[in-house]
């Protein structure tokens, strides 16, 4: 069963918005955050309510996620060999309501739940360009129970 808390390396930028009469605007990532060690690619997906989308890790590749439409549980496991924080879940809330950027290091397995009654939108940054031929993305069940995370929601 793992323990929850802060994995090393995971990086959590609040997004700043500035509303006036005709709506906001809002910078999402700056060459100046020191979040990406390299562009590699920007993606988008989008997600029905109730859909779990989890997990997978990257070998190379770093992910930088946001959640613009919407609202996601994001579930993060540390599966790093020699990381301070091997074996932690760190759960995270993101989208419409609380705008932020997840920096998400080699090696941390990353899943999403989508809350609430609509579509959740993410647009995703990585270091390396999807390669087809040989992609860097390795699969684990969204019920894994090495890491042993309940995706349900509890009432309290």
């Amino acid at each position: 069963m793992s323990r929850f808390g802060t994995i090393d390396g995971v990086q959590v930028k609040t997004l700043v918005r500035h509303p006036d009469d005709r709506g906001f605007f809002q910078e999402i990532l700056r060459d100046d955050d020191g979040l990406l060690r390299r562009f590699g690619q920007a993606s988008l997906s989008m997600s029905y309510p109730g859909v779990i989308k989890a997990f997978h890790y990257h070998e190379r590749q770093d992910d930088l996620w946001f959640f613009p439409v919407g609202m996601a549980q994001v579930v993060l496991h540390d599966l790093r060999e020699h990381s301070p924080t091997r074996g932690i879940t760190q759960v995270l809330y993101a989208g419409e309501d609380y705008p932020v950027l997840i920096l998400i290091p080699v090696g941390v397995a990353h899943g999403y739940r989508v809350l609430g009654n609509q579509p959740l939108m993410i647009v995703y940054f990585t270091t390396e360009s999807y390669n087809p031929a040989a992609p860097d993305e390795k699969r684990i069940p969204w019920d894994d129970p090495g890491i042993g995370f309940d995706w349900t929601t509890h009432f309290r």
